[in-house]
């Protein structure tokens, strides 16, 4: 799934007062002003975002899909001849999970009560499909859990180090190609119920590896846009419950990461 949650329009409609100023997403000029950005906007203040506040929230939104997941995996029944298959249940919570990411999308405030919620849903769906996997590709799992990681630990390094610098222009391209992705795939589960596909985004042959490679990228490319986010919110003086929107954000590419590293390795392997 693509991350449509961590755009610049989600932060312009939110907005706490600093220093008797309205800062929100849309900076005003006194914090537009690089010395004036260089410090915290309120200092001590506990009712604003922090960059802390945000990768402790993550953290626990991790835990909670990692925890569900176990749940999800052991839900899954492998037959004698070596075949899964994922509890019918499983795509109810699937919905769930997706009406409760919208509904957070939409609502930023309410994203403390429903990020966790998300997080444990689609926690269920992750861990059965991830079983599927294993059991027809011994160690695939590892194998996305570590590249994921790294993909991650990556991004954040260039991200810090200015290695790659975030522009409008880079963010609008970004987001443009997300928005592409999620069309094909919608589009295919369209196609798919009356029997049809897109053709090659399943293939396992080198058509349809280097799509996967391409979404691949584009989704690793999206925790760009999120630390570009929580960077530009932090100073700009955002509430403090934007933290649990920006780590809602930011699981989501995780797990769509995940999810596409997955599909990228079974498509190599097979």
């Amino acid at each position: 799934m693509a991350n449509p949650v961590l755009t610049e329009d989600r932060f312009k409609s939110e907005a706490t007062d600093v220093d008797g100023l309205e800062a929100g997403w849309a900076m005003p000029d006194e914090l537009a002003d690089p010395a004036r950005r260089a410090q915290p906007p309120v200092t001590g203040d506990r009712t604003l975002m922090t960059t802390g506040g945000v990768f402790t929230a993550t953290a626990v939104l991790i835990t909670l899909v990692l925890a569900f997941g176990w749940v999800g995996w052991s839900q899954v029944d492998v037959s004698e001849a070596g075949t899964a298959s994922i509890p019918g249940w499983t795509i109810v919570v699937m919905i769930g999970a997706v009406v409760v990411g919208l509904v957070t999308a939409f609502v930023p405030k309410i994203a403390r009560f429903t990020a966790p919620v998300y997080a444990g849903a689609m926690g269920v769906v992750v861990g059965a499909i991830s079983k599927v996997y294993e059991v027809e590709f011994d160690g695939i799992v590892l194998q996305a859990v570590g590249l994921t990681v790294a993909v991650f630990g990556i991004m954040l390094f260039l991200y810090a180090s200015r290695i790659i610098k975030v522009t409008e222009r880079m963010v609008m391209g970004i987001v443009a190609a997300t928005a592409a992705i999620f069309l094909v795939y919608l589009v295919n589960i369209v196609l798919h119920l009356f029997g049809g596909g897109v053709p090659f985004i399943h293939d396992t042959g080198p058509v349809g590896i280097i799509i996967s490679l391409v979404i691949v990228g584009v989704a690793a490319f999206n925790f760009l846009i999120d630390f570009y986010f929580v960077e530009r919110a932090v100073a700009a003086g955002a509430p403090r419950y934007m933290e649990w929107y920006a780590a809602f954000g930011l699981t989501v590419t995780l797990i769509w990461l995940y999810l596409e590293i997955l599909r990228l390795l079974a498509k190599i392997r097979s």
